[in-house]
């Protein structure tokens, strides 16, 4: 599953080395050099708030909070289950994917999950609380979230076919509105498109906002489907995308991704 609301701005050639790459600033009062790193379970809650607070606006996570039978909740009980959801998708990424960041105070992160792995087994799901997650949705948010869930799997696999288990897969990519147009974003995707286009994996998305394509074309995504979310009072689209590898376009331009995968915005 993967969200994007995602900050990508400010695209500078960024270099890697392994296990991270950094990328040089100029006299703009930035560090001098930004490392993308692997974040630790012990991270995990200061890396799920800032994905939370990227889309804290974007149209899937309001989908699961914003139901009618939460019409009494106050804001504050909405937003602890958004972040809960967070906290409980960025960890299982901790345990059994590959959860990415860069920037101070987790200023970006990235949510991947690597060619044959997933985060749906028994182990991942209760260590990461996601089996748990029923008891925090309201009954309608919790039919909207299997629904998520079951349509974005089926999805994945139809669309991918045999290469479903050996690609990489961007969940969730986002930066914290304070922190977008230093390139953070740019840099959390070539650190593994690079490694894809080297292994000869495919990458996958699902963007919910529909002036990212545009955006992810840059990077050698291509749209090939459309899907819905259908039960709120309007349809909730996610653009479907997929990169083969070696897809690069030469060129970008300083622009703002919010990736659900959620939502994006352009500087």
């Amino acid at each position: 599953m993967v969200k994007t609301d995602s900050a990508i701005s400010t695209f500078s050639n960024s270099k890697m080395a392994d296990p991270s790459f950094a990328t040089s600033r100029g006299s703009n009062g930035l560090a001098q050099a930004e490392q993308v790193r692997v974040i630790s379970r012990d991270e995990h809650e200061a890396a799920a708030a800032s994905l939370a607070e990227a889309f804290r606006y974007d149209e899937v996570a309001q989908y699961f909070v914003k139901t009618p039978d939460t019409e009494s909740w106050t804001l504050d009980q909405k937003w602890e289950v958004h972040l809960q959801i967070m906290r409980c998708i960025v960890l299982a990424h901790c345990i059994s994917g590959l959860a990415l960041t860069v920037g101070p105070n987790h200023a970006a992160v990235a949510l991947w999950m690597p060619p044959g792995k997933n985060m749906d087994d028994q182990k991942t799901m209760l260590l990461s609380g996601l089996s748990e997650l029923n008891k925090q949705l309201s009954e309608e948010g919790n039919c909207r979230f299997i629904e998520f869930m079951q349509l974005l799997h089926q999805t994945k696999t139809e669309v991918l076919g045999k290469y479903d288990e050996n690609s990489w897969y961007l969940v969730y990519i986002g930066t914290r509105k304070e922190a977008r147009g230093q390139g953070y974003a740019r840099m959390l995707i070539d650190h593994v498109t690079r490694q894809a286009d080297a292994e000869g994996h495919m990458c996958y998305l699902e963007s919910s906002d529909g002036k990212n394509p545009a955006i992810y074309r840059r990077f050698g995504f291509t749209t090939v489907q459309n899907i819905k979310l259908t039960r709120g009072s309007k349809p909730v689209e996610l653009d479907i995308m997929v990169r083969h590898p070696g897809s690069r376009e030469a060129s970008c331009d300083a622009r703002t991704i919010a990736h659900h995968g959620q939502t994006a915005e352009t500087a």
